[in-house]
């Protein structure tokens, strides 16, 4: 995905700052990627800089990303959003674009489709959403938009997940609705 922010660079003491955040997140947090080094994640991302500038935006808006795998064709680091409830930033928000146009009045701020893009991000998929749900539980309190099919989102609607009584759960609403315990969490391929 292309990042519309990506002749933004970062300066050097907030890329510090984010990469011994992330390093600490990694340690703490090995189960989520057995088998990976730290050394080799952080060489890849000093040479991707846009990509470093939207993990910032993920940790700015309270998602606490980390890495959660590593596609072996192409060798790149999976991110997703970790935090335990979907991340405090970017709740309150409605589907996409489309669905905050079609509201009348009380629209939301923005809508998660547009702030993943904004922030060089994908929002992720059910699937991704339940593997992330088995390396912890996420979203027990809160609930996370989730790429939803065209076919749905033609009608007017749309998909979230959250996680309660020890289950991953996939709902529908309508595209438009926004509650203030939902957002969304993205991914990022470094």
């Amino acid at each position: 995905m292309n990042n519309i922010n990506s002749n933004i660079e970062s300066p050097p003491e907030q890329r510090e700052e984010l990469l011994s955040a992330l390093k600490a997140r990694f340690e703490k947090n090995m189960n989520r990627h057995k088998g990976l080094e730290w050394a080799k994640v952080q060489a890849k991302l000093e040479t991707n800089t846009e990509k470093l500038w939207s993990l910032n935006e993920m940790e700015r808006t309270g998602g606490e990303p980390d890495v959660v795998g590593q596609d072996r064709t192409t060798g790149e680091y999976i991110f997703y959003d970790c935090s335990a409830e979907s991340p405090k930033g970017r709740r309150s928000v409605c589907y996409d674009r489309k669905a905050l146009e079609s509201r009348k009045e009380h629209k939301p701020d923005n809508s998660a489709i547009d702030m993943a893009a904004a922030m060089g991000i994908e929002i992720l998929t059910e699937e991704q959403y339940r593997e992330l749900q088995k390396l912890g539980n996420f979203d027990t309190k809160t609930s996370s938009w989730v790429e939803t099919p065209a076919s749905i989102r033609k009608l007017g609607g749309a998909l979230f997940c959250d996680r309660r009584y020890d289950t991953v759960f996939l709902y529908h609403n309508g595209a438009e609705s926004y509650y203030t315990a939902r957002g969304f969490r993205g991914s990022l391929r470094v």
